[in-house]
């Protein structure tokens, strides 16, 4: 039985990414809530490499910063091809340490499976080196796989040297490799950048290794889609949509009701707990967690937050923010900067809770304010109310007790205190605390002027 060697993983992204048109290196354009990179790593996840290396060139310094831990930057500078990023690899990584998986930095549509099938294959085989290969409809300017007796791999022929009848294959090299380092490593120092570019060509490995004798082997994926390459905002929008509706139809398969998948965007690091029903228009980011039963949306958009089981979400944005369970929300609420909130609440139309702490069943149902607040269970929090919490220069709290009913219109001057069962008329300006059981009254005296109206108007009356 053959054990199976060491994995080692590197990534090539070193490249300008000219077409992207950006300041942002092209492999950390954003893409479903990763990095073009980011999603390239998440696919090694399962793979367990013993190391992953990163070259890194245009740019380094943010992508450096940019790696996960675990992950390693491996600087090429200047970036002279394929073959010369592969060339920085090996003062770091001996001849004698298993297999290389290489891959673009610039492929974020890669599946874990089909890299664990190349890894597998490749081993099985004990080849020098097996490539990930395509079929494409419209194969285009990419180089072409040509395969001799036993389907072993005989060259990688470019498009642009390639005769007509070649031009008619249709499986393409789709720049994911798996090497044998052993075998391949002392041939990158015979590699010369004899073409136009002045670079020197990975494929003129694969080139040396059929020269010699060695066995080279392919594996095709027959989702082409998977090893599309992003080169421009063109690509990167085509990418989303494929990415996308993958998203979208695993989440359906897995019992979450999408009520118009075209029109709803859920990003890779997502998670549902169960059953949940998402309407049309919905925007679902970054590392939110939706729980089971959840309804949300017409129109909503929820970045890194935990929604309750049952949990009612109307027309709103949630912003890194936590909702309990059983809790409605909206239409046109706005939670942000780690607003909480438990569970059975009314977060009504026109409401914004920011930095506030929100206790079971407490209710605030129309057009309110709530800032640097914490609200106890079961206080009810009428319309119009604000808290003052921004003096010009920093923030304060304002407490309100557990069953504080605070009448409409009300505006809570921080720092203030309402206690337990304590009770503020509506139109109240509150600039001092309001002990438990006590109504609470600021606002002036009403007085009526008898016949103002009319001698305003020089009229009798």
């Amino acid at each position: 039985m053959t054990h199976a060697a060491p994995l080692h993983v590197a990534i090539m992204a070193a490249g300008k990414g000219t077409r992207m048109r950006s300041a942002v290196p092209k492999v950390l354009h954003p893409l479903a809530g990763r990095t073009l990179l980011g999603h390239v790593i998440a696919a090694l996840a399962p793979l367990q490499p013993q190391q992953t290396l990163v070259i890194v060139g245009h740019q380094h310094e943010a992508v450096t910063a940019a790696l996960p831990a675990g992950a390693t930057a491996v600087r090429q500078e200047p970036q002279l091809g394929t073959g010369h990023a592969l060339m920085q690899v090996k003062p770091v990584l001996p001849p004698d340490s298993g297999t290389l998986l290489l891959l673009s930095g610039d492929v974020p549509l890669i599946r874990p499976e089909t890299l664990t099938r190349l890894v597998a294959h490749h081993q099985e085989q004990q080849a020098a080196a097996t490539i990930l290969t395509t079929r494409m409809p419209v194969p285009g300017h990419l180089g072409r796989i040509l395969r001799g007796p036993g389907e072993a791999v005989e060259a990688i022929v470019e498009a642009k040297d390639a005769k007509p009848e070649q031009l008619m294959i249709d499986e393409i090299n789709a720049g994911i490799y798996c090497f044998d380092w052993a075998k391949v490593s002392p041939l990158l120092a015979q590699l010369q950048p004899n073409n136009a570019q002045g670079e020197y060509y990975l494929t003129d490995v694969i080139a040396m290794l059929v020269a010699a004798g060695e066995p080279v082997r392919a594996v095709i994926t027959p989702d082409w889609t998977e090893v599309m390459g992003i080169n421009d905002r063109v690509e990167l929008a085509a990418a989303g949509t494929v990415l996308q509706t993958r998203i979208n139809t695993g989440w359906m398969q897995a019992g979450v009701s999408l009520i118009d998948p075209a029109t709803t965007y859920i990003d890779a690091t997502v998670r549902f707990e169960g059953e949940a029903t998402v309407w049309p228009g919905c925007l679902i980011q970054g590392g939110s967690v939706i729980g089971d039963g959840a309804e949300i949306g017409p129109q909503s958009q929820i970045r890194d937050s935990l929604i309750g089981a049952r949990t009612l979400v109307r027309q709103s944005v949630i912003d890194q923010s936590r909702i309990g369970a059983g809790t409605q929300v909206g239409p046109f609420a706005h939670l942000r900067q780690h607003a909480d909130v438990g569970a059975d609440c009314r977060i009504g139309n026109f409401v914004e809770l920011k930095k506030t702490v929100f206790a079971d069943k407490a209710k605030a149902s129309h057009l309110s304010y709530l800032g640097d607040a914490t609200v106890g269970t079961g206080a009810n929090i009428g319309a119009g109310t604000i808290t003052c919490n921004y003096d010009g220069a920093k923030k304060h709290p304002t407490t309100i007790g557990e069953r504080v009913f605070v009448g409409s219109n009300s505006v809570l001057v921080a720092p203030v205190t309402l206690q337990a069962d304590s009770y503020i008329a509506a139109g109240s300006v509150i600039t001092q605390d309001v002990p438990t059981g006590a109504l609470g009254v600021g606002r002036g005296r009403q007085a009526n002027i008898e016949g103002w109206v009319w001698r305003r108007r020089g009229q009798e009356s």
